[in-house]
């Protein structure tokens, strides 16, 4: 504290105006009086100094404090209920480390969530890859049939638009998660949306001779955004598909209400089993009835789509007994 050179001139300033106080009191009135200044002037120097040396201890406090959060140690708690600039300081302090744990905790789970992913993608098309590798050496051999070269060059294209796919996905879905896209909030018909969203698997229905049932009003509506609800959509219908026998039926119903608008996908395929269904909308899980083709991607993206319109997307199933998707937009 003494080395402080602020410190230094305010006890020296004060030195010289306790003597000159003392010697002008002496000369004005007498030597008692002198005594009486100057002894009153020393111990409101003492105070001073306990005072100023206390503030210096708490300061210093707050200095190791600091450096113990810099070094990833936040676990103090250095609040202050008292009156007083200091005790503001610690409150302001306390705040700001708070504030540094919790961003400290999301670069974390970010970070977990990142290496998750990573790991995830590598699985995915390590598959695909391999199995291209072996096709391409196969290809390699000047001796191999031509009915045998145009099957592994259909097999090698039919794994690079799963590859393209993969990798589209777990893009559109990566922008979900860090909230770089700003969905719509127009007022859109139902009808208009399932129109939208049903027409990419007409063509599967109709191979598996499906039936496909759509009931609700011509106005109903909701707000979102158009695009990516029927993207949202597309994703649960082709899973419908898949797994609704040949001569199924998938039904769709909708509806509003003063609280919200509701979708209904529902079909008489084999159900979920008990045990998948807290998983099916978790990236990558797949469930016991899912095919050999299945990510595991479609249902997450889903999910994601409407829940960050502030909608909300439940599944009811019982095996044998087909699936029932429900999706409700709150006004």
């Amino acid at each position: 504290m003494l080395r402080n050179r602020e410190v230094q001139w305010f006890f020296i300033s004060l030195l010289f105006i306790s003597l000159g106080a003392s010697v002008l009191a002496g000369f004005l009135y007498s030597l008692s009086v002198a005594w009486f200044v100057l002894v009153t002037s020393g111990l409101l120097a003492g105070c001073s100094f306990f005072y100023t040396r206390w503030r210096y201890r708490e300061i210093e406090k707050l200095s190791g404090y600091l450096r113990k959060i810099s070094s990833g140690d936040d676990s103090l708690d250095v609040r202050d209920n008292q009156e007083g600039e200091l005790s503001i300081l610690k409150n302001d302090i306390y705040k700001v480390t708070l504030m540094l744990s919790e961003h400290r905790s999301s670069l974390e789970k970010d970070k977990l969530t990142l290496t998750n992913a990573l790991s995830d993608i590598s699985h995915q098309l390590k598959t695909p890859l391999t199995s291209m590798m072996v096709m391409a050496d196969l290809l390699s051999d000047s001796t191999l049939e031509e009915s045998k070269r145009g099957e592994f060059t259909q097999h090698i294209r039919v794994q690079l638009e799963r590859i393209e796919w993969l990798v589209s996905s777990l893009l559109k879905l990566s922008k979900i998660d860090a909230g770089t896209i700003a969905f719509k909030k127009d007022k859109v018909a139902v009808r208009d949306l399932l129109q939208s969203a049903v027409q990419s698997v007409l063509i599967p229905m109709d191979i598996k001779e499906q039936t496909l049932n759509v009931r609700g009003e011509e106005s109903v509506t909701f707000t979102g955004d158009l695009r990516w609800t029927a993207e949202a959509l597309i994703n649960i219908l082709k899973n419908a598909v898949e797994h609704t026998g040949e001569e199924g039926i998938i039904s769709i119903s909708f509806l509003e209400n003063p609280l919200y608008t509701e979708i209904t996908i529902g079909d008489n395929g084999d159900g979920i089993p008990k045990e998948d269904l807290p998983y099916i909308f978790r990236r990558f899980y797949k469930g016991k009835n899912a095919s050999d083709d299945s990510v595991g991607i479609g249902l997450a993206m889903a999910y994601s789509i409407i829940t960050s319109q502030q909608g909300d997307l439940e599944v009811r199933s019982k095996k044998g007994n087909g699936t029932v998707f429900s999706i409700k937009f709150y006004k």
